[in-house]
């Protein structure tokens, strides 16, 4: 198996019945990773399928991996969270294909926003560096508290609030497609993003 069997596309109402799968792998490997993790409850992602927000990945019609997008602060934010990759699948790269159709999708609904993803993840933050994200502090990012209080299921949630939402385990990493310093980086995540759906073509033929 490689990186070319498998289908990365944007989540619709017919991927629902995977959502008890992709939060039960969520939770699993935090556990495992010994991490904080938000949790979502599984009406919140059936939404974010049925509003076209969010990656799946499928082997076929198995799950191989998830992620999905939120917008914030009346949309001058959009988050990518939860990104999940099956313990089967994993070395494949499968967690950049995802990573570069989700922030693709940024791009596509929402391209006034400033992206941002907030990790403990020494994989996904080079990930996010390797995209053009820089670490920024959690002033950067969006004041919504909605937001924030989403956080409140993490177990590092009482250093978030000791800290005045100023800091905590999580690092904060940010993009700003409309920064003219990120316009030849533009470009280049354009090409990535071309790359990435032709692997999606030839699966599909």
């Amino acid at each position: 198996m490689d990186k070319y069997d498998i289908d990365v596309m944007v989540a619709t109402e017919e991927h629902v019945h995977y959502v008890p799968l992709i939060l039960q792998t969520i939770e699993d490997a935090a556990k495992v990773r010994g991490t904080g993790i938000a949790r979502r409850t599984q009406e919140y992602v059936e939404n974010k399928m049925r509003e076209r927000k969010a990656i799946i990945a499928l082997y076929k019609d198995e799950f191989a991996g998830f992620c999905y997008i939120e917008t914030w602060s009346h949309h001058h934010f959009v988050a990518n969270s939860g990104l999940i990759v099956a313990e089967k699948f994993r070395g494949l790269g499968l967690a950049t294909r995802i990573k570069l159709r989700a922030v693709e999708l940024c791009f596509e609904r929402f391209p006034n926003a400033k992206i941002f993803s907030l990790t403990t993840g020494a994989k996904v933050m080079k990930m996010n560096s390797d995209l053009g994200f820089k670490p920024v502090t959690f002033a950067d990012l969006t004041e919504d508290d909605a937001f924030w209080n989403g956080c409140q299921t993490c177990v590092n949630y009482d250093v978030l609030m000791r800290t005045g939402r100023k800091m905590c385990l999580c690092t904060g990493l940010l993009y700003d497609p409309n920064d003219k310093e990120n316009a030849a980086n533009n470009k280049r995540l354009k090409k990535m993003f071309a790359k990435n759906n032709n692997i999606t073509k030839k699966i599909k033929k």
